[in-house]
């Protein structure tokens, strides 16, 4: 094994040690107990009814309580308690236990896990049948010690082996061209020729050889795998921007739809790529060249394709895309019309017994992208500002959103935006063109003036919600933007970390009308009174303390024009 063992010497797993879990030592010891237990109960039960006494009284029971299936039940006790039989069963249910007490079937190919299956389904084996292509099996191993501390120790030193076929079983699948014709692996970029139907649906075989690639890609990253089906969604949104790179679970992968074709091409993060094409060098060492499976000194840097970490698990993200807009009573009169109607702009997770800690990372998430928690009678929801569906897919298939410290977003407080919007509204008239930089979720937009308001905003699911909301949205950093004319009104909550408020606030002033322009600007409180843009006139408002959630930053309003003379 030490060949793979190498490959997991990269920044997100270190080491097989760590990707792979070592076998609980009193794993074995607690299935032999239970065994033995439960094999002695089958051995006395039948000793018991084929006793002398038993034979001629047990149709009485059947008569007397399941008289309706006295008929499909065996007639002969000995048939009905055969030992051997039972004892089969006993052991495939034992062995299906062990296996799903490691983690062996997480990185089993499908087929060597259909094997499993398959003799765990035969216990006592098969004949070889000809006429139905049924290959022999033979019986299923007793459950003893020693077998079973063999067989276990043997799969589990073989994971690695495992996780190998699995990712050859996946890049065959990917592409027609392996080893011979594409020796770069995963590198290249792979065309997937029926991800949708020719009736327009979503072709779940292909969606699942995706999703097969997202879980190896998830035991890199050190996350939980995605539940089968999970990647319909992720196909779904793609297909809704035709020809464009949809980034998937952090961006270790993106995908683009063609919907005229019905063709998936995707591309693997070269932080990632490395590590599959090291997985399938395992299995051919002559096909995939060095400089394709080692660690690159320098990354290509490709355009919009950033690896991020500190992804939201699966376990949440599942929860988010089960959730459901809320309903309530209909109250039309119209006996033609539905007895329930969903409530605009809400959403509602799905009734059953979820992971408590999984709901509330859930809820972070619905309350950082504008949910607020809201109750119609015992029924509980989300209601939003905008229609959440598209955002929330964007969540779903990005496995994360906006960090708040990087992005510095802390949304405005509505008591704070209100007072700077007012200042901005002073001498306005109803033709004049306004400007948010670096707008977030639309906190000052939302109170601007509809169809006259330009946001800029440099998160894409932050433009997603101002879009969703209506507004007019550029994605760019607001530093390096260049509008094509200037604005009359700028309102703008720039981001305060390392002074990065100064460079927003001259670059916004270099946008600003000389006539009658008019920028409002929220900025630390140790700025007030400051001289900050020469050639303008400066007036600061109040302190405002304590006012943004999630910091304990002092704020003040300042409006500033063009000096008159």
């Amino acid at each position: 094994m030490g060949s793979v063992e190498r490959i997991f010497s990269g920044d997100v797993i270190d080491d097989a040690s760590h990707f792979f879990t070592p076998m609980p030592a009193d794993l074995v010891d607690g299935l032999i107990g239970q065994y033995n237990a439960t094999r002695a109960g089958i051995t006395d039960l039948a000793q018991a009814v084929r006793a002398e006494q038993c034979r001629g009284v047990l149709h009485y029971f059947v008569e007397g309580n399941v008289s309706d299936q006295r008929h499909t039940l065996p007639k002969a006790v000995d048939q009905m308690f055969r030992v051997e039989g039972a004892i089969a069963q006993l052991n495939a249910d034992f062995w299906n236990r062990a296996l799903r007490l490691t983690d062996v079937l997480d990185y089993m190919p499908q087929k060597r896990r259909d094997q499993w299956f398959e003799q765990i389904r035969n216990p006592e084996g098969r004949k070889a049948n000809k006429h139905t292509s049924e290959a022999e099996l033979p019986p299923l191993p007793e459950f003893e010690e020693a077998t079973v501390r063999a067989t276990l120790g043997g799969l589990m030193a073989s994971r690695a082996q495992f996780f190998a076929e699995r990712v050859d079983g996946i890049f065959r699948s990917l592409s027609k061209e392996h080893v011979t014709n594409c020796p770069q692996g995963f590198n290249k970029r792979m065309i997937l020729l029926r991800a949708i139907s020719c009736y327009g649906t979503i072709e779940h075989s292909t969606s699942g050889v995706i999703n097969d690639l997202r879980c190896v890609i998830a035991k890199f990253m050190g996350r939980d795998e995605p539940k089968w089906g999970a990647t319909d969604e992720v196909i779904r949104v793609a297909r809704q921007d035709n020809g464009q790179w949809m980034s998937i679970d952090g961006g270790s992968l993106r995908i683009r739809i063609y919907n005229g074709v019905g063709t998936a091409h995707l591309e693997v993060h070269p932080d990632i790529a490395w590590r599959l094409n090291a997985v399938l060098a395992s299995i051919y060492p002559a096909a995939i060249p060095a400089e394709f499976r080692t660690k690159p000194k320098r990354q290509k840097k490709v355009k919009d394709f950033e690896l991020f970490d500190k992804l939201l698990p699966f376990a949440v993200l599942s929860l988010l895309s089960g959730m459901k807009p809320a309903w309530r009573k209909n109250e039309s009169q119209d006996f033609r019309a539905p007895k329930f109607v969903d409530i605009p702009r809400t959403r509602r997770f799905e009734h059953g017994d979820h992971d408590k800690a999984a709901i509330a990372e859930a809820e972070k998430v619905l309350a950082a992208i504008g949910g607020v928690r809201d109750k119609e009678g015992d029924r509980e929801f989300w209601r939003f500002d905008y229609e959440p569906g598209q955002v929330l897919s964007e969540v779903i298939c990005n496995g994360r959103i906006p960090d708040h410290k990087s992005h510095q977003f802390y949304p405005t407080p509505s008591s704070v935006g209100e007072l700077a919007v007012d200042q901005a509204l002073v001498g306005a008239t109803s033709d004049m063109n306004w400007l948010e930089p670096s707008a977030g979720q639309g906190g000052l937009a939302d109170l601007m003036p509809t169809g006259r308001t330009q946001c800029v905003e440099i998160s894409p699911l932050h433009c997603s919600i101002l879009k969703a909301k209506g507004h007019n949205v550029i994605q760019a950093d607001f530093l390096k933007f260049q509008p094509a004319g200037n604005f009359d009104r700028i309102v703008m909550n720039p981001p305060f970390s390392e002074g990065r408020w100064r460079a927003h606030l001259q670059h916004a002033a270099s946008m600003l009308n000389s006539v009658g322009g008019r920028l409002v600007a929220i900025l630390p409180a140790s700025t007030k009174g400051k001289q900050l843009l020469e050639g303008f006139d400066h007036e600061y408002s109040q302190v405002f303390e304590n006012e943004f959630a999630g910091t304990s930053v002092s704020v003040v309003i300042l409006s500033a024009e063009v000096c008159c003379g």
